[in-house]
């Protein structure tokens, strides 16, 4: 793995199929890092050797390793709300099971850091949900620290930056930190993002770039529409100056989840493109 330069341009993308012909094709779009999304049906006994090959052929510099988990569906804020992160119950306890599990598959490719969306975090701290799913926080957060020397981070946009500010501080977990993805804040109508990473930037320790527009008014509880990045609300160059001004130096990570693969490859590049002009 090579040193990466300050605000390096990276991609995320997802484990499935031939490690080696995964990162073949995420370094043909021209960057060194990035970061790894583990699907929840993803068997992790015995994955770890291909992937560690696969990157080190490569010189491809892995920045963090995301669980998602099985039975989760993102088709609007109800159905996210219900079936995302730890807030579900009849879940929690496998999901908790599975992040450990991750991490332990992260430090085995030498990864510092994991991430996950955690889900809608209750508002009502004196909820027994709410209770819930921070006990689960402390322990992943320890499990990472204790035994790999891991940071555990949290993707924003799921509930306002001042919620999962205060939920952050409750916590109370050195280690525990943000991925902030400001299109996030956005899609899920749950604040300006720009003013919400001047919030957070204490906590933020990776970056998704990705752009969107606002949920549409008449139609509560949908979600809104991603976009290719400098196409949406999000206003590139204002988080870019932004992250500077927070002395932020790490990745810029693109996340683009556009289903049609030669439309994604486009819009990556096209998002480097615009990335490396606005950084420089």
């Amino acid at each position: 793995m090579q040193n990466l330069n300050d605000l390096e341009i990276g991609v995320m993308f997802w484990a499935g199929g031939d490690p080696r012909e995964t990162v073949r094709e995420v370094k043909s779009l021209g960057v060194r890092c990035g970061q790894l999304g583990i699907p929840g049906e993803m068997g992790l006994r015995g994955a770890a050797g291909p992937w560690n090959r696969a990157l080190a052929d490569a010189d491809f510099t892995l920045v963090t390793v995301f669980a998602a988990y099985a039975g989760e569906s993102y088709a609007d804020i109800p159905t996210v709300e219900r079936t995302v992160g730890f807030v579900p119950p009849a879940t929690r306890h496998e999901r908790e099971l599975r992040t450990l599990a991750v991490s332990d598959f992260a430090a085995e490719l030498g990864v510092l850091s994991i991430a996950t969306h955690i889900g809608f975090v209750p508002e009502d701290r004196s909820s027994e949900d709410y209770l819930a799913v921070r006990e689960t926080v402390r322990r992943v957060c320890d499990h990472a620290a204790a035994v790999h020397g891991q940071t555990f981070a949290l993707e924003t946009g799921q509930e306002p930056a001042a919620v999962l500010l205060a939920f952050l501080e409750d916590a109370g977990r050195g280690n525990l930190r943000i991925n902030f993805d400001p299109a996030n804040m956005i899609l899920y109508g749950t604040g300006d993002p720009i003013a919400a990473l001047d919030r957070l930037a204490p906590y933020v320790i990776t970056v998704h770039c990705k752009d969107g527009d606002w949920p549409p008014r008449d139609a509560p509880g949908a979600l809104g529409e991603e976009k290719p990045l400098g196409q949406g609300a999000v206003g590139m160059a204002r988080f870019i100056a932004k992250l500077k001004e927070i002395g932020y130096r790490g990745p810029l990570t693109i996340e683009r989840e556009a289903h049609d693969a030669a439309e994604r490859r486009r819009d990556i590049i096209m998002a480097a493109d615009l990335l490396r002009r606005l950084a420089s």
